[in-house]
Formats: C-alpha cells, sequence, structure tokens
C-alpha cells in the first residue's frame, strides 16, 4: 500500500496536499472517513484559491461542501 507514494505528483502541490493530509489522517484519526475527508476538503479548497475551479466537478464541490457540514457538527 506504500508503494502507492510514488505516483503522487509531488511538484503539483493542489495535488500532493490534500492526497498526503488523506494519507496522514486515516492512520492518526482511526477514521477512513476524517481522511478521505480532508483530502476532499483541501483539494477542493486548493483548486478554488489556485484559480483552477473548472477542473472541480460539481460532485467534488458539494462532496466537499458535505463534509465541512460532517466536520463542524458536533458528535
Amino acid at each position: 500500500m506504500i508503494n502507492i507514494i510514488n505516483d503522487i505528483p509531488w511538484n503539483r502541490y493542489e495535488e500532493a496536499i490534500p492526497a498526503f493530509l488523506t494519507l496522514l489522517l486515516m492512520p492518526f484519526t482511526y477514521s477512513i472517513t476524517n481522511g478521505i475527508g480532508a483530502g476532499f476538503i483541501s483539494f477542493t479548497f486548493l483548486k478554488l484559491v489556485t484559480g483552477k475551479h473548472r477542473e472541480l466537478h460539481g460532485l467534488m464541490i458539494t462532496s466537499a461542501i458535505m463534509f465541512l457540514i460532517y466536520f463542524s457538527l458536533p458528535i
């Protein structure tokens, strides 16, 4: 599973940071959902900030918003 790290485009930070956050948060939070949610939110945020919003699909934006709601609600 760790071999997939070689396939991450580390020179493109708008893709590397979300992948790194996902890989890092899954084991540390003991939750696949938290890792994927952090990846979705950071990917969407970085694409919007860098002006590459045309590369985002509507479902990605919707998923990121839903994860933001999920993380902001108390359990």
